[in-house]
C-alpha cells in the first residue's frame, strides 16, 4: 500500500473527531474555487470541479458555502483570492521524501509557515527537484469494501475503463490509473452501480521507504503539524508501514 493512500485512510478516519474541522472545509472550498476558476462552473464538463464538489459533500461542507466558492471561483460573485500552486520538497524523519502542495494568495507566507512546521517537527527542506522525482501523478479512486464489491468484480468493472491496479487497503479497495484515464473508470464504477468514497488524482511515490512504529509515528506528527498550515492542501510522503505496525497506531 502507497503511504498517501495508508495516511489518508488514518487521516478519514479522525476526520469526524478533528477539532481542525474549520480548516478542512477551507482547504475544500478553496479546491472548488480554483477548479472553477481554471476550467467553469459547470462540473459536468469539468471533472476536477466534480471532484472537488464530492470531496466536499462527502466532508459536509455546507451547501451554500460550495455555491458560493463555485460562483468565486467562476467570477460570478466578488471576494475570490488569487490563489497560486506553490510546490514545497523536504525530508522527513527516516528519510521520508515529503511533497508539500499548496494553494496560496501569499508566496511569502506560505513557504514561512511550511518551514517552520517541517523544522520544529523533526523535517528539513530539499531544493526544489531533489524529492519530486520520487512521486508520480496518479489518478485514485477509493472504494469502500461490501459484500457486492469484490476485487475480481472491480476489476471486471474498471480494467477495461484505463484502471492500471487495484490495491486492498483493508476497508477499501484503491484503484490507480493515469490522471487522463480517471474520468473513464468513475464512469465505468457509476454505470455498474458502485460507489466510490473519493477520486483524486495525488502524487504517489515509485519507491517507498518502511517504517517501524517510532518512525511512523515521527512522520505522522510531521505530516499533522504542516497539514496545519493554513495554505496547505495536500502532503505527499513516501512511507510504507506494515499492517503489523499501523494496527499498534
Amino acid at each position: 500500500m502507497s503511504g498517501h493512500s495508508k495516511w489518508a485512510t488514518t487521516k478519514h478516519k479522525k476526520a469526524i473527531l478533528d477539532s481542525r474541522r474549520a480548516k478542512t472545509f477551507a482547504k475544500l472550498i478553496k479546491a472548488i474555487e480554483v477548479a472553477a476558476r481554471t476550467g467553469g462552473s459547470d462540473p459536468a464538463g469539468n471533472p476536477t470541479l466534480f471532484d472537488a464538489l464530492a470531496k466536499a459533500r462527502k466532508n459536509s461542507v455546507p451547501s451554500d458555502n460550495i455555491d458560493r466558492a463555485v460562483k468565486r471561483g467562476a467570477g460570478l460573485e466578488s471576494g475570490g483570492a488569487n490563489w497560486e500552486t506553490i510546490m514545497y520538497e523536504g525530508y522527513g524523519p527516516n528519510g521520508v521524501a515529503l511533497l508539500i502542495e499548496c494553494l496560496s494568495d501569499n508566496r511569502n507566507r506560505a513557504a514561512g509557515e511550511v518551514r517552520l512546521a517541517v523544522t520544529r517537527n523533526g523535517g528539513s527542506m530539499a531544493d526544489p527537484g531533489s524529492v519530486s522525482y520520487l512521486f508520480a501523478r496518479r489518478g485514485v479512486v477509493i472504494v469502500k469494501k461490501n459484500a457486492n464489491v469484490t476485487e475480481e468484480s472491480l476489476m471486471n468493472v474498471v480494467i477495461d475503463a484505463g484502471a492500471e491496479e487495484i490495491n486492498d487497503l483493508g476497508e477499501n479497495f484503491e484503484i490507480v490509473s493515469d490522471p487522463s484515464e480517471m474520468a473513464s473508470v468513475r464512469k465505468a464504477l457509476d454505470s455498474s452501480g458502485i460507489e466510490y468514497d473519493s477520486a483524486d488524482t495525488p502524487f504517489l511515490p515509485t519507491v517507498s521507504v518502511p517504517l517501524d512504529n517510532e518512525g511512523a509515528a515521527k512522520v505522522f506528527k510531521l505530516i499533522e503539524a504542516i497539514e496545519d498550515c493554513d495554505d496547505v492542501q495536500n502532503v505527499y510522503a513516501n512511507f510504507d508501514i506494515s499492517d503489523e505496525v499501523m494496527a499498534t497506531l
